[in-house]
């Protein structure tokens, strides 16, 4: 099975597809709720929550919505997926 790559989103909408505005727009409300969540509990406890929902939902994803029979190359390809924004954002001098 191919995985799809993170950056791989139509240019413009798409029913039930995010395009990048939007994917932006979605990943914005979650940092947002994350800044409101900062407000009373340390990041360095937070950013571990974030990163444990954002592994059960996508664990849930490969699972149940497509049904993936190799887990680890799943697993491998969101290690990788998640490198890849990581690394991104640590280049970023406006973070």
């Amino acid at each position: 099975m191919k995985f799809r790559d993170w950056h791989s989103r139509p240019d413009t909408p798409t029913k039930g597809h995010l395009d990048n505005d939007q994917f932006l727009k979605i990943a914005d409300q979650f940092i947002s709720l994350a800044n409101d969540r900062n407000r009373k509990i340390v990041a360095t406890d937070l950013h571990f929550a974030m990163l444990y929902a954002a592994a059960r939902y996508n664990a849930h994803v490969g699972k149940n919505v497509m049904a993936v029979d190799d887990h680890e190359a799943y697993i491998n390809h969101m290690v990788a997926q998640y490198k890849d924004m990581l690394r991104e954002h640590m280049a970023d001098p406006t973070v």
